[in-house]
């Protein structure tokens, strides 16, 4: 045997159907080559179940194999605020290990399937192996960068800028997993795209409508065929609130 050759790579999960077909994950690709098997609990949700609610103990976390996940919250206020459409390949439920308990709820918007890894047995492999805590660490640091994101969009952008960025935010990811990015269905409804912009139903909409007619993209339903990519990042990247107005 020549030892040149690198060693045989031993998956973290069990040889499973789901696992097999399941799309690129980053936690997925955490633990190949080191440490025994976790076997993966797939799970199936409908459209409109829960995978998770506020106050419920932290015990796994989910990778999202195909369909899509709402996370939202309550503000002070009484109302809702979205905080993440996550999309196949990416994970849900990182954010609550500090905590132990979840802090928002966790929607499917379509029919979606999950592999649930328990964090017992991942923390344990992460205690053993800097390169497992290192990629764990760049995981939940993606997390504080995406959170982030969302408060400066939130913060200094104009509608016209929050809607161009959540277009292409989605555009982006669907090439990141070797999709169409320019044609996609958007999961979630006018209303869940609103309170994830912190804009209203007939805000998002008008926009739509007035992108449409200015031919930065074309909508049908969900589907959405973006026409100029150049365009909509312009808007994205120069439309900053009024001084007065984020004041």
């Amino acid at each position: 045997m020549n030892s040149d050759q690198p060693a045989a790579v031993t998956p973290i999960f069990a040889k499973q159907k789901s696992c097999r077909q399941c799309t690129s994950s980053a936690l997925c690709q955490l633990t190949k080559g080191i440490g025994p098997s976790l076997a993966g609990h797939h799970r199936t949700l409908k459209k409109g179940d829960h995978l998770f609610r506020a106050g419920d103990p932290f015990r796994a976390i989910h990778v999202i194999e195909s369909g899509c996940i709402k996370t939202s919250m309550l503000t002070c206020g009484g109302n809702v605020q979205v905080l993440r459409f996550s999309l196949p390949g990416e994970t849900v439920g990182i954010n609550a290990i500090g905590i132990n308990h979840h802090t928002c709820d966790a929607m499917a918007l379509e029919p979606t399937e999950l592999c649930e890894i328990p964090f017992a047995p991942l923390e344990k492999l992460a205690r053993e192996n800097p390169q497992i805590q290192h990629r764990l660490m760049c995981l939940l640091s993606d997390e504080i960068v995406m959170d982030e994101k969302l408060m400066a969009m939130l913060g200094h952008q104009k509608a016209e800028a929050r809607v161009a960025n959540c277009l292409l935010n989605f555009s982006q990811r669907h090439q990141l997993r070797g999709q169409a990015d320019r044609s996609f269905r958007l999961p979630m409804s006018r209303q869940d795209m609103g309170d994830y912009l912190g804009l209203s139903l007939e805000t998002v909409s008008r926009l739509l409508s007035r992108f449409q007619a200015e031919r930065l993209l074309r909508v049908q339903g969900r589907q959405v065929h973006l026409l100029d990519l150049s365009r909509l990042q312009s808007i994205a990247e120069h439309s900053p609130e009024p001084a007065a107005v984020r004041a």
